[in-house]
């Protein structure tokens, strides 16, 4: 079956998108629209596009508002996405933290991390950079946050089917870091490497002061989506939560506009940004280990 959207409900979706994501839908993304929400159409029995939409903005089921969110603001996403930022991690970063962060873990947040291959592809970067040696025996501890509560929950599992797992992994990694479950063909991160990752519920449009201090942020192409003057919001308020002197990831496809509270580093593997040292740090919260 295929549908269409009318005008009104498409800026109606785009109006509420934009209220409680940030997310900008743009004029030209109605393929994107009926392609991702033509599924909740035949599961929830509403017949049109326009009457999911009336139901999702207008209506009372919280239900249908929610998947309407998580079908628009989940994104495709595979494991050490882009190689670079995980590179920077173990050869540079880690190593420069070793003797600063010897009675705590590093604190690093995974903003935006979708089903979990972000974070969980952080804390196995982590595992090889301390056995070289260029990490602590206190390891590291990943605070990694969704919009959606539909991907926290399967990030939280840690279990991934054949397709996800092949997506950037290779046979080598899939064989030390991932056990099967039974003859499923599911495969679940091994405990070594869940145990230093936490997830919580956060909206980035949100205050998130109470995550405390990072050293290192990963805000990666989740800011494309936003308005200009939302993605500078954002940026300035990971400034605040990162310590002087932390460090910030952004997707290869997004640039840097807050350039008074960060500077570009360019480093053999690709580039990063570095909180400038002005200012003091607010006071780091307890690390909570494990979900």
């Amino acid at each position: 079956m295929y549908l269409q959207i009318s005008d009104a409900a498409y800026s109606q979706l785009g109006d509420f998108l934009e209220r409680r994501s940030g997310i900008v839908l743009g004029a030209n993304k109605k393929y994107l629209v009926i392609s991702r929400l033509t599924p909740l159409v035949d599961e929830f029995r509403l017949g049109t596009l326009d009457r999911l939409v009336k139901e999702a903005v207008e209506g009372f089921s919280p239900r249908i508002r929610t998947a309407v969110l998580d079908a628009m603001t989940t994104n495709e996403t595979l494991w050490f996405r882009d190689g670079y930022p995980f590179e920077i991690l173990k050869e540079t970063i880690f190593p420069e933290l070793k003797d600063k962060c010897r009675l705590q873990p590093i604190r690093i947040w995974s903003a935006a991390c979708s089903s979990g291959q972000e974070p969980y592809s952080i804390a196995i970067t982590a595992i090889e950079a301390q056995n070289l040696g260029r990490l602590g025996p206190l390891g590291v501890h990943i605070t990694a946050t969704d919009l959606s509560e539909t991907v926290l929950a399967k990030a939280r599992s840690g279990r991934y089917d054949g397709l996800a797992i092949e997506r950037g992994l290779s046979l080598q990694k899939r064989r030390m870091y991932f056990r099967e479950c039974g003859n499923s063909g599911i495969m679940e991160v091994v405990p070594a490497v869940k145990r230093s990752v936490s997830f919580r519920h956060i909206n980035l449009l949100e205050s998130f002061a109470s995550l405390g201090n990072f050293e290192v942020v990963f805000c990666r192409n989740v800011l494309i989506y936003f308005s200009q003057e939302v993605k500078e919001r954002i940026i300035r308020q990971i400034a605040d939560v990162l310590v002087p002197g932390g460090y910030l990831f952004l997707g290869s496809s997004e640039s840097m506009s807050v350039y008074d509270k960060f500077e570009m580093i360019h480093l053999p593997h690709g580039i990063v940004y570095r909180r400038k040292d002005g200012g003091a740090a607010k006071p780091t919260l307890p690390v909570r280990l494990g979900s």
